[in-house]
């Protein structure tokens, strides 16, 4: 277990510049999941309420009232 621990050590927090290279891609990272997990979210709970599942049946009557 302790080699595990010297090897993630040596690697991702022993140089500075290796430590803020790893805060920025964990953050990055963190923020697209955190991002694709809240619209995820939004999108089932608010599903049929949204203009993209509107616009079809708009669109639709809109063409028709044309004619």
């Amino acid at each position: 277990m302790s080699r595990v621990h010297d090897l993630i050590y040596n690697t991702f927090f022993k140089r500075n510049s290796a430590f803020v290279a790893t805060c920025f891609v964990g953050a990055f990272a963190f923020q697209i999941s955190f991002d694709l997990g809240t619209t995820a979210w939004w999108d089932y709970h608010n599903r049929g309420k949204q203009w993209k599942d509107l616009r079809a049946k708009y669109i639709q009557a809109g063409d028709s009232a044309e004619e």
